[in-house]
């Protein structure tokens, strides 16, 4: 069985912290704004900061796990010296490729700051630093898809410790 965690969370968190879409870090007006479809290259950097300190907390500290079986989804959460339904036990090594390779896609594919899909005008656009609905939701498919093919399919690994 496969561990769902890892893309479980980061999904949820690129959904809620790209800037713009529920709220933006520093706004353009104030220093917080919420729903102004707009970002800029300083929120992008405060959000991918929440970002790897969120996932951080939810992979390494908690160790939030989902392994979908036939018909059941198992939520496991392993706390330290807690342990339910996993298949080793944890070892000293930590791994840092779901914390790693999500910040770098949620840089790469935040709406507007190196592409937007689709954009306002034009299929593709640009630097734009603005976004809308359906780009949110085709850039959280593109990210879904390359995360969960590169930590689950190819299986990158990257361990510290």
């Amino acid at each position: 069985m496969s561990d769902w965690g890892p893309v479980f969370v980061a999904v949820v968190l690129f959904v809620l912290l790209s800037p713009g879409l529920l709220i933006q870090v520093p706004g353009r007006n104030r220093f917080i704004e919420f729903g102004n479809f707009q970002t800029s290259g300083v929120s992008i950097l405060v959000h991918s900061i929440l970002y790897f300190a969120l996932i951080c907390i939810f992979l390494l500290a908690v160790g939030v796990h989902v392994y979908i079986g036939s018909w059941v989804i198992s939520w496991i959460w392993l706390f330290y010296g807690l342990e339910f339904y996993h298949e080793r036990a944890r070892e000293t090594m930590v791994e840092w490729a779901p914390v790693l390779i999500g910040v770098l896609l949620l840089v790469i594919l935040s709406p507007g700051l190196l592409f937007q899909l689709p954009g306002n005008s034009s299929h593709v656009k640009f630097g734009s630093f603005k976004i809308k609905g359906k780009t949110i939701v085709v850039h959280t498919l593109i990210f879904f898809a390359v995360y969960a093919i590169l930590i689950l399919a190819v299986g990158v690994h990257i361990y510290t410790g």
